[in-house]
């Protein structure tokens, strides 16, 4: 066999390999198991959602109580400020 009749051998064996498979991937039986599967996939992303939706809520949460952290550090550190203290001008402020 020539190798033109063997590229020409192989070319109809696609065609016809590629038609069988298109036919077994629109039947019924295969449209039943797309189904399946994307309603599997449906519950897979209803449940991951769930859960992005939970560590959202507790890393909001504990932002809020390490913002409250700080504040009540920032209010415990604070200086006690001192009245001034009073100083008694010198004679020769007096004087001029």
């Amino acid at each position: 066999m020539t190798s033109i009749g063997k590229g020409a051998l192989l070319f109809f064996g696609g065609v016809l390999f590629g038609t069988a498979g298109i036919k077994a991937l629109s039947s019924r039986d295969a449209k039943k198991a797309y189904t399946h599967c994307t309603a599997a996939a449906l519950r897979a992303k209803k449940s991951v959602m769930e859960t992005v939706t939970k560590v959202q809520e507790n890393a909001e949460d504990i932002y809020a109580e390490a913002k409250q952290i700080n504040l009540d550090r920032e209010e415990n550190e604070k200086p006690v400020e001192l009245e001034p203290e009073k100083t008694v001008k010198s004679t020769e402020e007096n004087e001029i």
